[in-house]
């Protein structure tokens, strides 16, 4: 395949993959990955928006945002630093950005997301860590479903409209579903902290785990994934319905499954969590 696309390769390499205007997709997506794309990530919005019906993404700015926990406020497993003293924490709670929708995302979360941002019409969630973004159709309902106290409400939302996974050039470790999967069976649910609109800093419960294990289950979702290549983009759709129940299905069999034993990091947490529910 040709390393170089443009929106319209982009958008025939979707429809490859069955997604209309009908379609509702979460995507997790790396721009590199498609060598180089006429028109960069706005060609990618574009043909996402041509092509599907409501296109999300995740579109956190907890880079900028986020702060430690505050001195002496440990949560059970909850795998996270505590700032030194009050001072210490209140001077990184002024010098964190204030919550509003116009906030860059975080630049682990890439171009496209930031694209998808400022994509005329787009709707933004409240979360101030890990919000979602959405145009199209369903943008407005979707986004309703996230809330301060539960992040994945976009997701469960998209499940409910029978939505799919779009991986473009990125593997499971980016798949969002999986976290809700993992929460659903009773493990990554950690505190998180952040300052807020209003510049005052709050608890946010619920906040999902790691997953660079995640891909670990791929052979087990190839089944259910179509796919094709797109330039050099290995694209593939899964339905959240399937990703979810797969998922779900691996935990209730080994409650470890998709973990590190890492003593540091928070898979072991949440491993511990899911002992103590």
């Amino acid at each position: 395949m040709s390393d170089q696309v443009d929106r319209a390769d982009i958008a025939a390499g979707l429809a490859r993959l069955g997604l209309d205007r009908g379609s509702s997709v979460v995507v997790h997506a790396s721009l590199s990955s498609f060598g180089h794309v006429d028109g960069g990530a706005a060609g990618v919005v574009a043909a996402l928006s041509q092509t599907c019906g409501t296109v999300a993404m995740m579109a956190g700015a907890g880079d900028l945002t986020g702060l430690p926990a505050p001195p002496g406020l440990v949560r059970p497993h909850n795998a996270y630093r505590n700032a030194a003293s009050w001072d210490d924490f209140d001077r990184q709670v002024a010098a964190a950005a204030p919550h509003r929708p116009d906030l860059p995302v975080s630049r682990w979360l890439g171009r496209i997301a930031e694209e998808l941002v400022r994509t005329p019409g787009a709707v933004r969630g409240p979360h101030p860590l890990y919000s979602f973004v959405a145009v199209g159709e369903h943008a407005e309902d979707v986004i309703a479903a996230e809330r301060l106290d539960r992040q994945l409400g976009a997701i469960e939302r998209l499940a409910e409209l029978d939505g799919d996974v779009l991986l473009l050039g990125v593997d499971h470790s980016s798949d969002t579903t999986m976290h809700l999967a993992e929460q659903r069976f009773g493990r990554g649910h950690f505190f998180r902290y952040a300052r807020d609109a209003s510049g005052l800093w709050i608890e946010l419960p619920g906040v999902s785990g790691e997953s660079h294990r995640f891909d670990e289950i791929e052979p087990l979702l190839r089944p259910a994934t179509r796919e094709t290549r797109i330039g050099s983009c290995r694209a593939r759709r899964i339905r959240i319905a399937d990703v979810l129940e797969i998922t779900e299905r691996l935990l209730r069999s080994d409650p470890g499954a998709l973990l590190c034993s890492d003593p540091v990091c928070r898979c072991v947490a949440a491993l511990e969590q899911w002992r103590a529910r």
